[in-house]
Formats: C-alpha cells, sequence, structure tokens
C-alpha cells in the first residue's frame, strides 16, 4: 500500500488519548495539514489535550522532498516551548516514523505513524526531556473525506493501558 500521509497533500484530524508527565491520560484532539511546494513540503498542525484546562500545542514544519525513493526525509521546525526542532521522516513498508531532538535544550522524541488504510493512520508519540518522559500520544488520525476505521469518530477512543507512560 502506497502512504498517503505527508507524501501526499491533505487534511487530517483525529482523537485520542494524551498522557502528562504524571500518567494521567487526557482526550487529545488533532488537526494537521499538509502541503507540497517545490522546494519543501509544509506540515502545519495543532493537537488540543482536553485537560482543565485546555492546552493546545501548535507546530508547522518545513520538510524537505526526498531527493531519492527511499531516502529519508529531514524536517525542521520552529516551536514556541521547544526552541528549534530538528528530525527526519522514515518511510518505511507499513509505518513513517519519525525522531527529532532540540540539541539547545535536550528536549526530543520520536513518532510512529502506522497505516491502517489509505484515508487512515495509528499515531503514537513520545517527548523526553534527557531521560525524562514529559509526555506520550496515541491518535487515530483520519484524512478529510476519508471514511474512518475503527470505531464511530462520535465514540471516546478506547482507554490505554497506564504502562505506555510509566518511567524508564
Amino acid at each position: 500500500m502506497t502512504h498517503t500521509y505527508l507524501l501526499e497533500p491533505g487534511i487530517w484530524s483525529g482523537r485520542g488519548t494524551f498522557w502528562r508527565e504524571d500518567g494521567q491520560p487526557l482526550l487529545a484532539e488533532c488537526r494537521t495539514e499538509v502541503t507540497h511546494q517545490n522546494h519543501c513540503w509544509l506540515v502545519a498542525g495543532s493537537l488540543k489535550v482536553l485537560g482543565s484546562p485546555p492546552v493546545e500545542f501548535r507546530n508547522a514544519y518545513s520538510i524537505e522532498p526526498p531527493a531519492k525513493k527511499g531516502g529519508c526525509l529531514r524536517w525542521i521546525s520552529e516551536n514556541a516551548m521547544l526552541g528549534k526542532v530538528q528530525g527526519t521522516f522514515s518511510v518505511l513498508e507499513r509505518c513513517i516514523l519519525s525522531v527529532y531532538s532540540c540539541t539547545a535544550t535536550g528536549y526530543h522524541g520520536a513518532e510512529h505513524y502506522a497505516q491502517i488504510d489509505a484515508g487512515n493512520y495509528q499515531a503514537s508519540g513520545v517527548l523526553l526531556l534527557e531521560t525524562r518522559r514529559l509526555s506520550s500520544w496515541e491518535i487515530l488520525l483520519t484524512r478529510e473525506g476519508a471514511p474512518a476505521a475503527g470505531p464511530s469518530a462520535d465514540s471516546d477512543p478506547p482507554a490505554a493501558p497506564r504502562t505506555a507512560t510509566s518511567g524508564s
């Protein structure tokens, strides 16, 4: 199956769970827009964590289009909390992996996008500060206009095991 997330322009939205550093799970919603220009691809996204009070994280990435098939996609982002973040997307057979870091602040992490079908991905990620896990998340992403995978978009996401954020 050919990947559609990142590799094709589109708008993606999703719901899932965000875990704070203390392991408390919170409902999360996201929206991501991917656009392609000749010299770069742009990804603008937001993740809204529905806690009390709600918190919204905004990110804007600039991705270098691949020079050759199978190459890594290098990206850079300026983030108000993290600073200048650099990373790579590695496109594999059934998933896309991203690893990233900010050398100036010690923040780093990873995201895994498992392709369910052309219009749906299961996204999982973790943000660390040196060796401390600050947050993690699992979100079901659905491309605008694509049928949703799994439970209805109106139902709550399934509870995830607490071990998802247990200390290392």
